[in-house]
């Protein structure tokens, strides 16, 4: 488990109702690395936030974090 992947496990189970249910998959690309998150449908609308603003936040960490480690990323939330 990369570093990216474990951070954004943690803060996603620390926001929803159901954290058993929290999923995270990394995909490695050649230049950038998807981070898929997975939560159940009723803990969607806490992990995506008021037009977005929960899922901007999740983004901008795992941007800080990806920055840090010289890597490109991108987290796509899955419903």
């Amino acid at each position: 488990m990369s570093e990216l992947k474990d951070l954004i496990h943690y803060v996603s189970k620390s926001l929803v109702d159901m954290p058993d249910l929290v999923e995270v998959n990394e995909i490695v690309g050649e230049q950038t690395t998807v981070i898929e998150l997975k939560v159940d449908k009723t803990d969607l609308g806490k992990v995506i936030g008021k037009q977005g603003r929960t899922a901007r936040a999740l983004r901008t960490i795992l941007n800080a974090a990806s920055t840090k480690l010289k890597k490109r990323s991108v987290l796509e939330i899955i419903e």
